[in-house]
């Protein structure tokens, strides 16, 4: 059975599940099983590997760096770069830093992880020096919507985008009504974070609900596994599940064989069902109050409200 893939701009093809590492690097106690995790996820061909400086302050891209050692051309790596250090002499030295956290001399695929402090030509200026420095192979975005994407789009350089990484699963399906068809238009490649929803009712409803179960049965799989098919069902979409445990990552890797029928994907639209209208962007409000819902603690961004949401 071939494994459906994704590239970005005219890239070598890599598996359309990834490994997520939010929340990663934050315990110490739990360093050697998230190696270990990233490293098996590697070996069942989970290659393509996100990360970013907030995640942990750069402790996640510790745990990233001490996976890939000896194996880095093995891997796709992927990271993001505060709004705060996204142009200047700031984005030089944040990719900088992300390069030695990671123990690697570039990084595939980097990010502007929102929209904030610097103009987007800025950015696109940032981006294209480190390219030219060989320290980025390609740059893309995150939490942008469709009215952020025409704003880029309009910028000199900046439709050489190669990505848009969003939330997106089963209960949040938003960008299906215009961002998702505006990036399949461009041939651009969606990454979809916490594509089984991040924490709390909202994953319990999903994990827990009868037609999500009823589907899972009818496949041998878990709840989880058809949640993935069911990002993944689209043309251009990555789903990027963090797995800090081995059997997690086995589960992760087993959602590339399942293929849902279209009697599924329309028992799970009904459930679910798609946008009708568009929907605030969710992220762009909660990263554009982050004053109100972030505050630092111990050197860590700490969400206070919606867990759902922060990549």
């Amino acid at each position: 059975m071939s494994v459906k893939t994704v590239t970005f701009s005219a890239g070598r093809p890599l598996p359309v599940i990834g490994q997520g590492t939010w929340y990663m690097g934050e315990k110490a106690s739990q360093r050697k099983s998230e190696v270990n995790a990233l490293r098996a996820g590697i070996d069942l061909g989970l290659t393509l590997i996100d990360t970013a400086e907030m995640y942990a302050e750069g402790g996640a891209e510790e745990v990233v760096g001490e996976a890939i050692k000896g194996q880095r051309d093995n891997v796709f790596l992927v990271s993001k770069v505060y709004p705060w250090n996204a142009g200047g002499q700031k984005g030089q030295a944040a990719c900088d830093a992300s390069l030695r956290r990671l123990g690697t001399d570039h990084i595939d695929l980097y990010l502007l992880h929102w929209r904030g402090n610097y103009g987007l030509d800025e950015t696109i200026t940032l981006m294209e020096r480190l390219q030219q420095q060989g320290k980025i192979g390609r740059w893309g975005v995150s939490n942008l919507d469709y009215e952020d994407m025409q704003a880029l789009w309009r910028e000199e350089g900046g439709s050489a985008c190669a990505t848009n990484q969003v939330l997106y699963h089963l209960a949040s399906r938003g960008i299906e009504f215009d961002l998702l068809p505006w990036c399949q238009q461009q041939a651009m490649p969606v990454m979809a974070y916490c594509p089984l929803a991040q924490a709390g009712r909202l994953r319990s409803g999903l994990m827990n609900h009868p037609v999500v179960n009823a589907i899972a049965h009818n496949h041998r799989a878990t709840a989880a596994q058809v949640l993935l098919a069911w990002v993944i069902r689209h043309q251009g979409v990555i789903a990027i599940p963090k797995a800090a445990s081995i059997e997690h990552v086995n589960a992760n890797a087993g959602a590339l064989e399942i293929t849902l029928t279209a009697e599924e994907r329309h028992k799970l639209d009904n459930a679910f069902p798609p946008p009708t209208h568009k929907h605030p962007a969710g992220c762009r409000l909660i990263l554009t109050h982050a004053p109100l819902l972030y505050r630092k603690r111990g050197g860590s961004v700490l969400a206070l409200h919606n867990t759902d949401c922060l990549p």
